[in-house]
């Protein structure tokens, strides 16, 4: 069963198991959208079987379930599917695939030893009472946002499997492209438990119809010359179905589904648009999309839905895109809801450094970005968010040096800036970006004093250190490479 598995894969399997034998009952398994959980879930599921033992997976989607058992085909393996109606109601498999309605319906669980429990951070009540009921069954839940609240109470530890950075890296995610647009203004807007109330963010979200309508028109036929597979994330039903009526007008097929249409059309329309030759230029939803959901050849994501403090829909709405393809280099996401640079800080560090812990409350409402840093965040040319350098990767366009600093009683900010990157040409980091240079040449084949060179551009003066051990270069600095090309391309033109 391991033998398909990628080797970071392989590695938090042994953790996992490690952590069973160190005493823990319940382990939270954190890899990124496209980072192969249910792959790794499988294998747990097929060790456990071959010992005789029963197990258990947990999911609270059809679609999820019809996936997670075509894909035990697949490895032929054994099992039966506790839902509702299903065909394959094979009680006694040592393997069950579960409904989480259907065992809340039942009031009860299969017998098992091992339990996983999918996008576990969704925190069913009926779920999480089972697990600190049973403590003799061991639990992995599994989860790409781990970011709500209670998870640190039902689960002792985090496994973290490998990086969004690092899947981008190695190309089993691409990048994002991300393009501010005009956003839905949510100020003095009614909030419930710390979110936004959906009625006043699809109330809002109208207003901007034709704005996400013409921006998209727009950015597609500027970007690939043509319309791309698109999921559009609304503000609600109405938001929905105002939009696809506004892309018809416009002359494009968007089609909005909702919890309102029956399990079996959005199947379909879902099918339709996963196919090559579809019509379907794009899909619009609120939440149906964010789970169950994996069309890798999706190149636009536009964000039309605004969140106060949910990191995770985030997230989640973000790993709809990042999945690689043959067909793309790149995903866009246009974002008309504010969430790219209200969560930009939590996106950063959990792309460049995974999850090592689980905080109780870590899902707090955010400080919303001034207007001042608003526009500071990306290119006045393009709105594309600025990456690294002071050449824009999408247009070319140049930054003019500024030292724009606002007062603010006991200390001097500069727009734009955090505490993390006042940091930012600390020794360490100039010593670490050096070494990622020195992995950049080797990677390509050039000489060591081209790194040297590239040092001096972007800091100034020549390295001070002993020259470090080359690295494998991540994101910023190919981002900083790639700029610099384009700035050097443009300067040779003209």
């Amino acid at each position: 069963m391991q033998d398909h598995l990628y080797p970071y894969q392989k590695a938090v399997i042994e953790k996992v198991r490690q952590a069973f034998i160190d005493g823990h009952k319940s382990v939270l398994l954190y890899s990124p959208c496209g980072g192969g959980k249910t792959e790794m879930a499988l294998s747990f599921l097929d060790a456990t079987s071959k010992k005789n033992k029963r197990s258990a997976m947990v999911l609270d989607r059809i679609v999820l379930i019809d996936q997670t058992s075509k894909r035990m085909d697949k490895y032929k393996m054994p099992h039966g599917i506790m839902q509702s109606g299903s065909w394959r109601w094979r009680p006694n498999e040592l393997i069950q695939v579960c409904s989480a309605q259907t065992l809340e319906a039942k009031g009860s669980f299969p017998d098992s030893s091992l339990l996983i429990v999918d996008e576990c951070h969704s925190q069913r009540s009926d779920t999480t009472a089972m697990i600190k009921n049973n403590p003799h069954v061991r639990v992995i839940g599994l989860s790409g946002s781990p970011f709500t609240k209670g998870l640190a109470s039902t689960y002792s530890v985090v496994i973290s499997s490998i990086t969004i950075s690092e899947l981008v890296d190695g190309g089993y995610l691409c990048p994002l492209r991300v393009f501010i647009a005009k956003e839905i203004d949510m100020t003095g807007a009614k909030k419930v438990a710390g979110e936004w109330s959906q009625k006043e963010a699809t109330d809002r979200g109208i207003k901007v119809t034709g704005d996400i309508v013409s921006e998209w028109v727009k950015k597609t036929h500027e970007i690939y010359g043509g319309p791309r597979k698109t999921v559009v994330f609304c503000a609600g039903v109405a938001h929905g179905e105002d939009l696809s009526r506004k892309f018809a007008d416009a002359g494009y097929n968007f089609v909005s589904i909702s919890y309102k249409d029956d399990a079996e059309y959005k199947q379909d329309v879902i099918d339709d648009f996963s196919q090559p030759d579809t019509a379907i230029h794009g899909l619009i939803a609120t939440d149906i999309l964010t789970k169950g959901f994996d069309n890798a050849a999706i190149e636009i994501m536009v964000s039309a839905r605004p969140f106060s403090k949910s990191f995770s829909s985030h997230i989640q709405q973000l790993g709809r895109g990042m999945r690689a393809h043959p067909s793309k280099t790149f995903c866009t996401l246009l974002d008309h809801s504010g969430n790219f640079l209200r969560f930009r800080d939590d996106w950063e560090k959990l792309y460049a450094e995974g999850v090592s812990e689980l905080v109780e409350g870590s899902e707090k409402p955010k400080k919303e970005p001034t207007d001042n840093e608003k526009e500071a965040a990306k290119c006045p040319k393009c709105n594309v968010v600025w990456s690294g350098g002071d050449t824009c990767l999408n247009c070319g366009h140049v930054r003019t040096k500024r030292n724009d600093v606002v007062a603010i009683p006991g200390e001097m900010v500069e727009i734009g800036s955090s505490k993390r990157k006042e940091e930012k040409f600390s020794a360490e980091y100039k010593s670490n970006f050096y070494a990622q240079l020195l992995g950049d040449c080797q990677i390509r084949g050039h000489k060591p004093g081209k790194a040297y060179y590239g040092y001096i551009e972007k800091f100034g003066v020549g390295p001070s250190m002993a020259k470090p051990k080359p690295i494998h270069p991540g994101p910023e600095v190919l981002g900083w490479i790639k700029s610099q090309q384009i700035r050097k391309a443009k300067a040779a033109s003209k």
